[in-house]
């Protein structure tokens, strides 16, 4: 009979004792704060960028009022122009873009994989006026989880094909760049 006692409490105290853990483990996952989003820019630019949304809200910042195809709507985005982004990494712009460097190109890619690609040289002011924005606003408000933390907008395409949303990285692609 005392064996069987015995047996009894050593079973409710391992119980116990692995609710315990159990329930500490849970606390600990909960208090573990979520990673803070981050915009890579990465590839043939001298300086890599990893870009956090109160980053990007530190640098020049533009608004571009666009229709959106989609939704057929007025929409109001604010963000950093992706020319600027790229300068601050390093990619060749203004007179480093010519002869080989003509052909390098951008390629933008969301969380869940989709990709889109933009020559370098279109991304350049002094070559053309493409304005393509990485945007953190819609409407004065913060990009919500379904289209942000980031959103690539292509403001001037007929189709909004190449608006990525969800951002995650920007590579630069260069002539003899391996990667």
């Amino acid at each position: 009979m005392l064996k069987r006692r015995c047996r009894t409490v050593v079973l409710a105290l391992s119980v116990s004792a692995c609710l315990a853990i159990f329930s500490f483990h849970q606390k600990s996952a909960a208090q573990t704060p979520a990673p803070v989003p981050q915009l890579k820019i990465t590839g043939a630019v001298s300086t890599p960028l990893s870009l956090t949304v109160a980053d990007l809200k530190s640098l020049p910042r533009t608004t571009l009022h666009v229709t959106n195809p989609h939704e057929n709507k007025s929409e109001t985005y604010e963000g950093v122009l992706l020319e600027e982004l790229l300068k601050r990494a390093g990619a060749p712009h203004g007179d480093q873009l010519r002869g080989k460097l003509m052909t390098s190109f951008v390629i933008a890619e969301a969380e869940d994989g989709y990709k889109v690609v933009f020559a370098l040289a279109e991304l350049d002011s002094g070559i053309a006026n493409s304005e393509v924005l990485v945007a953190d606003t819609l409407d004065g408000a913060p990009l919500d989880a379904k289209l942000g933390p980031f959103r690539l907008v292509a403001p001037h395409d007929k189709r909004p094909a190449r608006w990525v949303r969800m951002l995650k990285s920007i590579k630069v692609s260069a002539p003899n760049d391996s990667n």
